[in-house]
């Protein structure tokens, strides 16, 4: 069988996201400089942009939602599809909306990532995909110094079974949380055929979240991405990893995360 990566590969990039915790900052996170000038927030080179250069040749579909204008500007020279997901329903949600990009192309792996992780490098992408040749689903992972409320990956010996969230796995025993090694990067390959029939299922999953709406606790219906890991496992399908190291996936959620990752960036390039 000939290297998957041999053959080009279809990449979806999450990007519709504003960003709620980077204070003092109104415009899509993944714009973002990681070439810093006046101040962390102003400068050159978007986190977007250099997600896309890591990633394998092949079509790319990026999920927009908050300042999709501006996000067409910036990657136009990309030449990707624009895939608007029409309000803020998870991670899911944002692969549900892609739909229409997968049925149109032909390739048989595809990666899904975030617009906010401009550290992860090409070989690690590339890894993933290699991995699909004994999987249909493969998840990036770290293993933490500190799991914080990360969600851990259960496994049953080399199979992942399920991504746990903190709230669940917090109440496990010890030695049950002890055996929790790694973390979710939130990054994934997949076999797009297998990955249209799971989304199927995925959409038939929803989650009713409460969310704060202005003085208002509202309850709306959201899609974990990570209930793909369950869904195939449970029947049967191989659910593999590709571990990484904690600095490479770091994403960008904090204005302390942007200075990090802009200083790990200047340190590689020189």
């Amino acid at each position: 069988m000939c290297c998957l990566t041999s053959s080009k590969v279809a990449s979806i990039v999450f990007a519709a996201g504003k960003g709620s915790r980077m204070t003092g900052y109104d415009g899509n996170k993944t714009l973002l400089p990681l070439i810093a000038e006046s101040s962390p927030y102003q400068g050159k080179h978007p986190l977007l942009v250099e997600v896309l250069e890591n990633l394998p040749s092949g079509p790319k579909g990026i999920v927009v939602h908050h300042f999709a204008e501006e996000i067409e500007k910036a990657t136009d020279s990309f030449k990707p599809s624009y895939i608007f997901q029409p309000r803020p329903n998870g991670t899911g949600g944002a692969l549900l909306a892609a739909r229409s990009f997968l049925e149109s192309v032909d390739q048989d792996s595809v990666i899904i990532t975030m617009g906010d992780v401009p550290l992860i490098r090409s070989a690690t992408y590339e890894k993933l995909v290699e991995r699909l040749q004994g999987h249909e689903l493969v998840i990036l992972a770290f293993e933490p110094q500190d799991k914080g409320q990360y969600g851990l990956l259960e496994a049953d010996g080399y199979r992942v079974v399920r991504i746990v969230e903190w709230k669940y796995w917090k109440a496990y025993p010890f030695e049950r949380q002890k055996a929790l090694r790694f973390c979710n990067a939130g990054v994934y390959a997949a076999r797009r055929p297998v990955l249209l029939e799971y989304m199927t299922h995925l959409a038939a999953r929803p989650h009713l979240v409460q969310k704060q709406w202005g003085d208002q606790r509202i309850t709306i219906e959201e899609f974990f991405l990570t209930d793909l890991v369950e869904l195939m496992s449970q029947e049967g399908l191989s659910v593999g990893t590709v571990i990484a190291d904690q600095d490479e996936v770091t994403g960008v959620d904090t204005p302390k995360a942007l200075r990090y990752v802009q200083h790990q960036y200047t340190a590689r390039c020189k």
